[in-house]
């Protein structure tokens, strides 16, 4: 049963307009477009936090460990969060962080060194992620406005902006592991459609156990994991839709690949560390103290000015983390200052600022609403049921951890599961056509990242 949706055109034969351009010429000017917003929003790129670039460095020296605390000299590190700093080896520190983004900044800091720009290569990388977005979801639909539209809503309307025109440290990681994730979904989808052209050939649909489409899937989907560890948790999604005929040979030929760069990253821990699960999160849950809130909804329920970590008290992941991160998810709200009357941008006194600590994902990208019903209705489909289940997976344990995204604009973790996101999205609204609601919330959604993306520059987050 083929998993992708065929779309329809409310208006009957009206003519789609971007049906006569190469998708491929289109493909690159959704990441031209990208690559330009997303430099034009941060042209300064302070590289404040540049963690992977260092950790490059060590590789480049012939160890996991950085130099660190560096307080003097042109390029320092002193101020950095987020270390792990080794007992044995004082003037030494590990990164905890997943390396695939400090292995793919290998040849530039190769040929830089220190100086190299981490956050040009997460605008690049972000840029790529949109061209691979648009080629996502014209899998998923042949109408081209309705790939346009969600496309353009996954670049401009979700904190997918925000995380690559910033491209510190954490917003790399999610860059990166984007760009795997949208690879990994796309070959399942691909592999899907195979399936489904060749379905009439009995020996061709039993297949071999192991599908070489579907490995290649979980390969692309499992190295998703070595820049953003939550992301293997996006694993239903490859059970349910890809090549192999039952959900036992999807299971098995996807798991191998992707269990293939986990097993990688498991030993990549036990030589540098001595432990199958880095030590450093749990040193970084002991240290790090969440930011306050600067209003939002602290402003109308003071109690809630009190979240924060419960180190010693509460385990690193635990279920107690979820109630008040899921508030920050979907319901907190900016800082609102009546007196300043009516301007946004007012740096001095504006009438809505966005809280350091998050804002809700149903105010950042209104236009992830139009999945909702469509999901409700669609459920059983294999293609829905994985992205629900991918997105309820990831969500889930990013909630019950320790932190909410640290400073941020929205909600950073919503980056673990946009891909999947995307995929829903896409097909409401394909079912539904391109009609003045969804223009709407995508419209609304691209303004209001737009704002966000504003002060998270101008305040230095």
């Amino acid at each position: 049963m083929p998993s992708i949706a065929t779309g329809h055109d409310d208006a009957g034969p009206r003519r789609d307009r971007l049906a006569g351009i190469d998708p491929a010429w289109l493909g690159l000017g959704f990441a031209l477009l990208a690559l330009f917003v997303y430099v034009a929003s941060n042209p300064e790129r302070q590289n404040f936090y540049n963690h992977f670039v260092w950790q490059a460095d060590a590789f480049l020296s012939g160890s996991a460990a950085i130099p660190w605390p560096v307080s003097e000299g042109p390029v320092q590190n002193g101020y950095f969060q987020d270390v792990y700093p080794l007992t044995n080896e004082p003037g030494r520190a590990l990164i905890p962080f997943p390396p695939l983004p400090a292995l793919l900044l290998l040849p530039l800091v190769a040929a830089y060194g220190l100086s190299t720009d981490a956050a040009l290569v997460a605008a690049v990388i972000g840029a790529l992620d949109v061209g691979l977005a648009w080629r996502l979801a014209a899998r998923l639909t042949p109408r081209r406005d309705v790939a346009a539209v969600a496309t353009a809503f996954f670049a401009f309307g979700t904190v997918h902006w925000y995380a690559a025109m910033l491209g510190s440290t954490w917003f790399l990681a999610h860059v990166v592991a984007t760009l795997f994730l949208l690879l990994g979904i796309t070959a399942a989808l691909d592999a899907e459609r195979a399936t489904a052209e060749t379905s009439a050939d009995a020996t061709t649909e039993a297949g071999p156990l192991l599908d070489q489409r579907q490995l290649r899937a979980g390969l692309l989907f499992g190295l998703a994991a070595l820049a953003r560890l939550t992301t293997i948790l996006g694993a239903p999604f490859f059970v349910l839709v890809g090549r192999g005929g039952t959900a036992l040979r999807r299971a098995l030929a996807a798991g191998l690949g992707a269990a293939l760069p986990v097993l990688a990253l498991l030993a990549y821990n036990l030589a540098t560390t001595g432990h199958l699960f880095h030590p450093g999160y749990e040193h970084l849950y002991r240290t790090e103290i969440r930011p306050a809130p600067d209003g939002g909804l602290a402003q109308l329920l003071p109690l809630l000015s009190g979240i924060t970590y419960h180190p010693g008290e509460w385990a690193i992941e635990d279920l107690r983390y979820v109630p008040q991160n899921l508030l920050i998810m979907l319901g907190w709200l900016p800082v609102v200052r009546p007196e300043c009357g009516l301007s946004l941008l007012d740096q001095a006194c504006p009438l809505l600022k966005p809280d350091r600590i998050g804002m809700s994902l149903l105010l950042t990208s209104p236009a992830y609403l139009l999945a909702v019903p469509f999901a409700l209705r669609a459920w059983r489909r294999r293609i829905v049921l994985g992205s629900l289940l991918a997105i309820g997976a990831i969500a889930f344990v990013n909630l019950a951890h320790f932190s909410q995204g640290w400073v941020q604009f929205g909600y950073r973790f919503s980056n673990d599961f946009a891909p999947f996101g995307l995929v829903l999205v896409t097909l409401a609204i394909a079912q539904r056509g391109v009609d003045r609601l969804v223009l709407a919330l995508v419209g609304i959604s691209i303004v209001v990242n737009a704002w966000g993306v504003y002060w998270g520059v101008v305040s230095g987050w």
